[in-house]
């Protein structure tokens, strides 16, 4: 999944932060999201907007997705903030910035960035050469899944109270994992404190793509088998319902894209909307 010797983010964490980096770029004002600081993390080449998956028009519907799952991300985190939910678990962080973006919130909370201990000691080195380091709020969480560890018990390790209420996100991960690993997660956050809050997202069936939207889709599945990372799972928003209910979750909903492209992007008049395909779970214990 990652450099074995170099630790360095996977592929598609680095696709993700460079999206961001591009919405400044290439799409005008108003931006949903601002974010440079994924790309100073990842310091690509300097030729890196001339990569194919950074073509401002081929790739703007990827990129307008990965801006509204995160800002509406950020949204919810600072909705539970002001509710006095004190701790925010990121699964799979990757090149997530909203620690040293958003300190204003994130200072008020503990945050807990899980993710594979190579890529998470890389980021650890570079947050520190930027000078941003790791405040006493923000704890990184290094969990070897390939190794069985529990996440939730490495979790809780460093600091977490699995009996206060905590908002856990995950986003871009579960196509990656099988069907059984996913409901896993599932169960283990179902159980966690009354009031938790978990926002995740899952990949509809090619079926449910929008036309114009399915040979991008194609050659996203593509770009991840070759970099050996396949797509394998998809879920319908019912089937995806289901399994949260099944997990113990007593309030599940379906946020799809074109809700996120409504919330963020309707007044816009340079045509950018979220490509469909991906859409949310917002599901409380």
């Amino acid at each position: 999944m990652s450099d074995e010797q170099t630790g360095a983010p996977e592929s598609s964490a680095v696709r993700v932060a460079l999206w961001r980096a591009m919405h400044l770029e290439a799409d005008p004002p108003p931006h949903v999201l601002e974010d440079e600081i994924g790309r100073q993390l990842a310091a690509p080449d300097d030729d890196w907007r001339r990569r194919p998956d950074m073509d401002p028009r081929a790739t703007s519907g990827f990129r307008a997705s990965i801006v509204a799952r995160a800002r509406f991300i950020e949204d919810l985190v600072a909705e539970q903030a002001d509710r006095g939910v004190a701790q925010y678990v990121i699964l799979g962080a990757g090149l997530d910035t909203f620690a040293q973006r958003r300190p204003e919130i994130a200072s008020r909370l503990r945050v807990f960035e899980v993710d594979q201990p190579g890529p998470q000691a890389w980021k650890r080195r570079r947050l520190a050469e930027l000078g941003y380091g790791v405040p006493d709020w923000l704890h990184l969480v290094p969990v070897d899944f390939e190794a069985s560890e529990s996440w939730l018990e490495q979790l809780t390790a460093a600091g977490f109270d699995p009996g206060r209420p905590a908002l856990i996100v995950s986003t871009g991960v579960t196509m990656y994992l099988t069907q059984d690993a996913t409901a896993a997660t599932l169960r283990q956050i179902g159980g966690l404190a009354p009031d938790s809050t978990l926002a995740m997202t899952f990949m509809l069936p090619p079926e449910l793509v929008d036309d114009a939207d399915r040979p991008g889709l194609r050659a996203s599945a593509e770009g991840a088998r070759a970099s050996g990372t396949p797509f394998i799972s998809f879920y319908t928003p019912e089937e995806m319902l289901a399994e949260a209910r099944e997990a113990g979750f007593k309030d599940a909903r379906h946020v799809s894209g074109a809700v996120l492209a409504e919330r963020y992007f309707a007044n816009r008049t340079d045509g950018l909307r979220p490509s469909s395909g991906e859409d949310l779970l917002l599901a409380t214990i």
